[in-house]
């Protein structure tokens, strides 16, 4: 909130800052000049009631900020204590009438026994210095020194929330500026805690000054014997030692809890009531320990039976409050129940929807509970951590959950709630693949490896070390459904890659290379186009890391075509290093070749939609080419399923394959890297030609 200046506020400033001034300088000169018993009666009262005030206030924050200038302030009490101090010790001296408040505190007070007096007057000092100031003390250094420790965190937690948009900069200022004052208060206040020790020690030695002093003087200059001197100037020095420490007493106690507060909700005497008397348990657990006490004998018993029944009625009373609450608290509930009921069913949390989740059965649950030795946790970490790393995909959280409906060794792999896989495990068994070269057979339980549909074999531990010498190549579950989990995300990547994902890796390029990303979108593609476009790539195992190159390819070629299948076209070749290098075997990529007349049916049939590219051939054209393809990869052996075509029906070939033969890898000769050695081992043959 702004402050508002008026004349009246400025003039009322004005006058505050005039009266504070003439007050420290009639301070310094009181310690100069004498003053009559009456002014100093008035200056002392003044002093009593200052401490009270300062006192009083200190209980009545809420944090210690609010009288910042408290050091300062109890700079210049101590000064206006000591000037009187100096003043009330030249009358006792001169004159032996300090006035009437020192001498009813040496009459009335102690009793007129100078005895009585001054074992008063030590314990208050006692009770002052060793106590209340030496506390005080330790408090304001370990709070300076933690609050100075703790300055360059709390800077860097402001920034943090300022960099994130939970404070404005005008509330970033503002707790800038908190935490700098708290740290010069409690700076301050370290230093100023010195001030009440010398104080306490000060008024110990003019104590003893004015005693000695007054003796003399009585005895060598007023004529006065020994117990007359000493009487008199016994309770005068007395009575100054009671009025000027009573308010160092209450200074000292303001200072110690100025500095032993931290920032709260409430005053100190709301604090200490509800924290003291806020369990009945224990108020009702003191009443039965006091009451034991009066039944001790010896001991008085009226006053612990009081305090007990005290302490017990206070209890009952909470224990009343508490019980009300409870049924109030209960009722509201129950209010709050009824009326949930009533309001209108939320669904939203009913339509979300994993975009990929692993179910298993119940005797898989100790494959990915850590409690059993499971690992499978870590193996999905490790599986998100190689996707991220060979495909350049951000793999969404995988859920597990366990599903009673299936049947205990089974598992199933959804993606977007929609089942793309499933296998069944027997824990505790190993699964046998025959690789090749397998040198005599071993029992087990015919199956089909998941991930791949291999024949295989679960055999048991005792048959696992026969079977690795036999050469089956053996693998334990949590391998085989590590497999099979990693090989369903490679073949649906471009499933799990949706708008937010894609946001997220452009986000990360601009981080590093920002002129890319803002050159791109969205003034030239928008986000959903680069998205089907890196959907394109995925949909053909083209990892999508080097998102550089490809946001610069896209920026390079957007201006010729938005169309997503040219888009994509342009972004293989400019990754042809990296695609070739995919497939490569020995330094050399092995392919076969389609023949020029199936090229031109192809790039004849080939029709653009408002639904993108299409191909129209003739189905039985269609199917004889699936038979020419299927030939030409069975009479030559390939390390990889590859057919090397014209850039212009690369797409279009690789359309009307992926249903029927999906393994085929299409690739043009444009990307093809120049240093890369081909070698076409054979031709996909036009159908009239044999």
């Amino acid at each position: 909130m702004a402050k508002i200046s008026t004349p009246a506020g400025r003039s009322i400033g004005r006058i505050s800052d005039v009266s504070v001034m003439l007050a420290v300088v009639m301070v310094v000169v009181m310690m100069v000049l004498p003053l009559p018993p009456a002014i100093l009666d008035i200056l002392l009262a003044v002093n009593i009631s200052l401490a009270l005030l300062i006192l009083l206030l200190t209980m009545n924050v809420h944090e210690p900020l609010e009288i910042s200038a408290f050091p300062s302030l109890l700079l210049v009490t101590t000064l206006f204590r000591l000037a009187l101090n100096v003043s009330s010790t030249r009358l006792i001296l001169l004159t032996a009438n300090p006035g009437k408040i020192i001498t009813a505190f040496g009459d009335f007070v102690v009793g007129g026994n100078y005895v009585v007096g001054f074992v008063i007057f030590l314990i208050l000092v006692i009770v002052n210095f060793l106590v209340i100031t030496k506390g005080a003390e330790r408090v304001s250094e370990v709070a300076a020194r933690f609050t100075l420790d703790a300055l360059p965190g709390k800077q860097m937690s402001i920034d943090a929330d300022l960099n994130s948009g939970l404070i404005t900069e005008a509330e970033a200022r503002h707790r800038r500026q908190q935490i700098a004052r708290e740290a010069d208060f409690y700076g301050s206040m370290d230093g100023a805690t010195k001030f009440v020790k010398g104080d306490a020690i000060a008024g110990i030695i003019i104590t003893v000054i004015n005693l000695l002093g007054g003796f003399a003087v009585g005895m060598f200059q007023k004529g006065m014997d020994f117990s007359g001197a000493l009487n008199r100037y016994t309770l005068l020095s007395v009575g100054d030692g009671l009025v000027s420490q009573i308010p160092a007493l209450l200074l000292s106690t303001a200072t110690g809890i100025i500095v032993t507060r931290g920032a709260s909700e409430n005053n100190l005497g709301a604090e200490v009531t509800a924290q003291l008397f806020s369990q009945y348990r224990v108020l009702a657990a003191a009443a039965g320990v006091v009451g034991i006490f009066g039944l001790i004998g010896g001991l008085p018993r009226i006053p612990f039976f009081i305090i007990a029944g005290l302490l017990g009625g206070l209890a009952y009373g909470l224990w009343r409050t508490a019980k009300r609450e409870e049924v109030h608290e209960d009722e509201a509930i129950e209010q709050e129940q009824l009326a949930e009921a009533r309001r209108p069913e939320t669904l939203m949390s009913l339509l979300h929807v994993d975009q990929i989740e692993l179910e298993i059965g119940y005797s898989l649950i100790p494959l990915v509970d850590e409690a059993q030795g499971g690992d499978m946790l870590d193996r999905i970490s490790m599986i998100r951590r190689q996707c991220a790393l060979e495909l350049g995909l951000l793999v969404p959280v995988i859920r597990i959950r366990d599903n009673l409906q299936l049947n205990p060794d089974e598992y199933v792999v959804k993606i977007k709630g929609i089942q793309v896989g499933r296998g069944e495990l027997m824990i505790n068994h190993y699964l046998a693949m025959d690789a090749g070269g397998v040198s005599e057979t071993v029992p087990g339980i015919a199956t089909v490896e998941p991930a791949f549909g291999l024949s295989a074999l679960w055999v048991d531990a005792a048959t696992r070390e026969r079977a690795e010498y036999a050469g089956y190549t053996v693998v334990d579950p949590p391998a085989i459904l590590a497999t099979h989990l990693t090989e369903i995300i490679r073949d649906h990547a471009h499933e799990l890659l949706g708008r937010q994902e894609v946001k997220t890796l452009i986000d990360g390029v601009r981080e590093e290379y920002p002129a890319v990303v803002d050159e791109l979108v969205p003034d030239m593609l928008t986000i959903g186009e680069v998205q089907k476009v890196l959907q394109n790539l995925l949909r053909e195992g083209v990892p999508i890391r080097n998102m550089v190159t490809i946001l610069e390819t896209l920026a390079d070629t957007a201006s010729i075509t938005r169309d997503p299948d040219y888009l994509t076209e342009y972004v293989r070749e400019a990754l042809k290093r990296q695609v070739t290098q995919m497939y490569l075997e020995k330094d050399e990529l092995t392919v076969v070749t389609l023949s020029p007349q199936w090229e031109e049916a192809i790039s004849a049939g080939i029709e653009y939609t408002d639904r993108g590219l299409t191909v129209a051939l003739d189905p039985r054209q269609l199917q004889d080419l699936y038979q020419a393809l299927a030939l030409a990869l069975e009479e030559h052996v390939l390390p990889y399923p590859i057919i090397l075509v014209s850039p212009q029906i690369r797409m279009a070939l690789k359309r009307l394959t992926e249903r029927a033969i999906p393994r085929l890898i299409v690739l043009s000769y444009n990307e093809i890297s120049p240093d890369i050695q081909v070698n076409a081992v054979g031709t996909v043959k036009w159908s009239h030609e044999g």
